[in-house]
Formats: C-alpha cells, structure tokens, sequence
C-alpha cells in the first residue's frame, strides 16, 4: 500500500515433488534374471527350500528360485502399500483449469504509485521492486535556487528531493516530508521553499514553536502572505494573544486575497472567543455575513465559525442560520449536521 509493492514469494506445490524412483533387482541365476514380482517366498537362507510354487513366467514349469532377504522385505512393503489409482491423462488438465488466481488490490496511501508499478511490471519481466512514482516537478524557479546554492549535481539531485517532500506535504505523510525538508534546509538554508515545507509539516505535527521558526525564516527569504494566517494559528495555540493580534495586523497591511483575508480572521476571531471576548469575536467575523456571489470553500469555514460563535453566546436562531448556510453548501461538512440537531433543527 503501502506502497511501493514487493515482489510475491513463489508458492511451494508438493504436488510437483518426484516420486521414489523404482528399485532394479540385479540377482541372478544360471537359469536367468529375475522380474522382482515372484510370489514364491524363501526362508532367507541361501540354501532355503523353494516354496515349489511356479515361475512368474511359467516357462516349463520350472520352480523359482530361493529369494534374497532384500527381495523379500521389497515384497512385504509392495504388499502393504494401497493399490494405485488409475492415471486419468486428463487430471493435471483439469487441475490446472481449476486453479485459481490471487487478486492483490492496493489500499495503502500510495495507490497512484502502485498502479505506476502495475503498468512498469507488465512490460518488464525483471524481477525487481517497484519504485515510487515521480513527484511532480518543482517549481522552477525554486530549482534555480538550489543550482545556484549547489551547483548543477547537487542541486538537480535536491530539486527531486524536495518535490519528494512536497508531494509527501500534500499526501498528509508529515513526518516524511519534515524530515526530507529539514536536512535540505540544512544544507540550503537561502531556499525558503524548504523552511516553508518544514515550517507547514511542524505546524500539522502540532509542532508549533518550531513551525513558527521555520515559517518565519521562510518569510525573511520571501515574503508570502499565505503563511501569515499559518504563523498566527502556531502563536494563538500558544496562548500569545499580542503576537496573534501583530500577525492580523500584517495580514491587513499586506492587501492580501479574499482567502487569505478570510483564514486571517478566522484567526484572529478564535483567539478572542479564547480569552471569552465572544462579542467581539462576533464584530470582526462581521464581513464574513454578507452574502457571496459565488460561494467558496473559505465562505463556508467563515460561516461555520460564525455559528459556533452564536451557539456559544447563546443565540440559537443565528447559530441555527448559519449552521444552516454550511450545511445547504454541503451536509457532511464537519459536525455541522449534529450541531443542527442540537440546536433544534
């Protein structure tokens, strides 16, 4: 799943296993060679009275000859084995048209990856892992930086390592890309792609000091103000009211997209319905009551704050408005279906 795939051990089929080879009698007379299938039985002494009963072969009626002891025990086990069935020639025919065929089917994360191995192993018949698809191409412009920093090799080889962490970023594997990214900050530390690739995995590891650090250096080597709501959120869930009110600040300052405006007050209003100025938490969620022409997903996340907001103070009417808003735009979103149950709806 996970993943790569390894490859399938072959199945053991005793089936296959080789039967006991048949023994050959070499004892002889002067009368000839036996076929080991006489029914005459001897005492096991070289001079034994033959039991006078007639030659296998009948050939005048001449009387077998006296048995080995090792012909003897070759006769008892004979005697005891079950008869053979008989060969049907067209057994191994039919077991081979009854045999049946494991399906494998792919649940991991990486199901793109193992149908890339899917399509690789039906042209190729070495046997050979899989490996993982290629990630998508990294910005060029963040390529260049690298080649400048590293020179050609170097930076080619870390440009696919850090689209590796990318992709790892957007597949929810945190751990994974803030561990690729970190040891290219390292030794890249003038590429902000990769302290922003570190900074939003320590963030959704719950990692906040460390996200708030790595974004900020981010920052310093160039200014995005999509990671402003991100450092706000690290600061608010540290309890750092000023600096969360600083980094609204910035947001408003930097003529940002209605997105990012949205995420910033999201912000902004969570940390004052923290500290219980639930009132004013209302006030600056203010903007977010006027109706779309169309309707985006971060509309949605300002409605939801806004009923929850209202279910809080304690005014179900508004809380059930926009709970309701959220759920005409789509039913599963969050809890928003049981919060509409218990408000009465």
């Amino acid at each position: 799943m996970s993943s790569g795939s390894s490859s399938r051990p072959a199945r053991r089929d005793d089936s296959r296993r080789p039967s006991a080879k048949p023994g050959r009698s070499g004892a002889s007379n002067k009368a000839g060679r036996t076929d080991g299938r006489t029914g005459g039985r001897s005492d096991g002494r070289s001079g034994g009275r033959p039991s006078g009963r007639p030659d296998s072969r009948g050939a005048r009626g001449r009387p077998a000859r006296p048995q080995t002891e090792a012909e003897r025990r070759s006769l008892e086990v004979k005697a005891r084995r079950l008869p053979r069935e008989p060969q049907d020639p067209d057994l191994e025919r039919r077991r081979i048209e009854e045999r049946t065929t494991e399906q494998w089917i792919d649940e991991g994360s990486v199901r793109r990856a193992a149908s890339g191995a899917t399509r690789r192993a039906a042209t190729s018949n070495d046997d050979v892992e899989p490996r993982r698809r290629a990630p998508k191409p990294l910005d060029p412009e963040v390529s260049a930086e690298l080649v400048e920093a590293l020179g050609s090799q170097r930076g080619s080889r870390l440009s696919d390592r850090l689209a590796q962490a990318s992709e790892a970023l957007d597949r929810e594997r945190f751990q994974e890309a803030r561990r690729i990214a970190t040891a290219i900050a390292k030794e890249a530390p003038g590429v902000s792609a990769a302290h922003e690739i570190v900074g939003l995995s320590s963030y959704r590891l719950g990692l906040y000091k460390q996200a708030i650090a790595s974004l900020q250096s981010a920052q310093d080597l160039h200014d995005n103000p999509a990671l402003l709501p991100v450092i706000g959120d690290c600061q608010r869930a540290q309890g750092r009211w000023a600096a969360v009110e600083e980094v609204w600040g910035q947001i408003k300052g930097s003529s940002p997209s209605h997105e990012i405006m949205a995420e910033g007050r999201i912000v902004a209003a969570g940390a004052l319905a923290d500290q219980g100025r639930l009132p004013e938490a209302i006030a600056l969620m203010e903007p977010a009551t006027k109706r779309p022409k169309a309707v985006r997903e971060f509309h949605v996340r300002q409605w939801y704050v806004l009923g929850d907001l209202y279910d809080r103070v304690g005014d179900p009417i508004a809380a059930r408005r926009w709970f309701g808003a959220v759920a005409d735009y789509d039913a599963d979103y969050a809890d928003t279906s049981a919060r509409l149950r218990g408000l009465g709806r």
